[in-house]
């Protein structure tokens, strides 16, 4: 059974593959010899994929986002942000997850989830916070992320357990 991170390396790439085979199917007039590199590429990566080699493919792709800084490609897909990767990633693994993980697991990781988002909230709203504050806050949700992402509980509550007490100390509790 794959685990959480290997499901989430899956759904990176499969999202990346799906970016690139709409941008190559298109016919947006660009460069064709750039094109038919970027097609070569990512045939490669996909087969690495299929190969069990996950690392060579996600290179491939990034290898792909720098190509297309040269000119002749103005209508190819724009590196995302690491947050909305991140995001699309997990869009795509959701279907997967529900097969990899059981059920209560996947219950008491959407409650934390959603007592991180009210516990971030309130903390973002508080007016009092200073900068150094709400910077630990941010450092403090993207590990909670992380420890979700990795369907990992034990480290996601002992990030919203930082994330209240700092809600406790700044008066920003329910």
């Amino acid at each position: 059974m794959p685990d959480a991170y290997d499901v989430m390396l899956d759904a990176e790439l499969s999202k990346a593959f799906d970016v690139w085979s709409s941008y190559l199917d298109a016919r947006t007039g660009e460069d064709a010899q750039a094109r038919a590199r970027l097609r070569s590429r990512l045939e490669w990566a996909r087969e690495a994929v299929a190969d069990g080699d996950r690392a060579s493919a996600l290179l491939g792709v990034a290898d792909m986002y720098d190509e297309t800084h040269g000119p002749g490609l103005s209508w190819a897909p724009p590196l995302p942000r690491p947050g909305e990767a991140d995001e699309q990633a997990r869009d795509y693994a959701k279907d997967e997850l529900r097969h990899v993980l059981p059920l209560d697991l996947r219950d008491e990781l959407g409650s934390i989830a959603l007592f991180l988002r009210v516990t971030g909230r309130r903390l973002q709203s508080a007016p009092a916070l200073d900068a150094a504050t709400r910077e630990d806050v941010a450092y403090i949700t993207a590990r909670a992320g992380m420890a979700l992402d990795l369907a990992h509980p034990t480290a996601a509550r002992r990030e919203l357990e930082r994330l209240e007490a700092i809600a406790r100390r700044c008066g920003a509790e329910p």
